[in-house]
């Protein structure tokens, strides 16, 4: 076979097109649309959707269960880009100081584990571990910390 593509580019190709089809499908629906969430769901394990996600889970007016979906899948496929994957961790904080959120926090909470190299994730976890007034806050952070640890071990990340 003289195929001119590496199965990488074209697997690469075919996420890229994967990805933009349904953010653009994302984006054309009304803003309670759960179709949103079963999205998120699709474009796990797509790198090419990384950012996207990013943006759905810092985004406030966005639909809580898209946001909680974008959550999980970020801490299941952490960014490889150190940029993304700072910028992630800090979406990921964003959500979880929203005080009307609580779904979306606890979320956010137990999303942060790979992201606590990043000294404002980790100290913002610590705090929501000892004092959010929400105890599934709490607990969800406290899992994230533990979880953090548990990557450190492994060489996965964390702490």
């Amino acid at each position: 076979m003289n195929d001119t593509h590496p199965p990488t580019t074209a697997a690469a190709t075919a996420a890229a097109e994967a990805a933009e089809r349904l953010i653009a499908e994302y984006r054309s629906l009304p803003p309670g649309s759960d179709r949103k969430r079963e999205i998120i769901t699709e474009l796990d394990a797509n790198a090419q959707a990384l950012p996207f996600l990013v943006s759905v889970v810092a985004d406030a007016e966005e639909y809580d269960l898209a946001r909680v979906e974008s959550a999980t899948v970020l801490r299941v496929w952490p960014p490889a880009d150190p940029d993304l994957r700072r910028r992630a961790g800090r979406a990921l904080l964003t959500a979880l100081r929203e005080p009307e959120e609580d779904l979306v926090r606890q979320y956010a909470a137990m999303s942060l584990a790979p992201y606590t190299s990043d000294p404002l994730v980790a100290m913002a976890l610590d705090s929501t571990a000892r004092a959010d007034q929400d105890p599934l806050v709490r607990d969800s952070a406290r899992f994230s910390i533990m979880e953090a640890h548990r990557l450190q071990e492994a060489g996965a990340g964390g702490p």
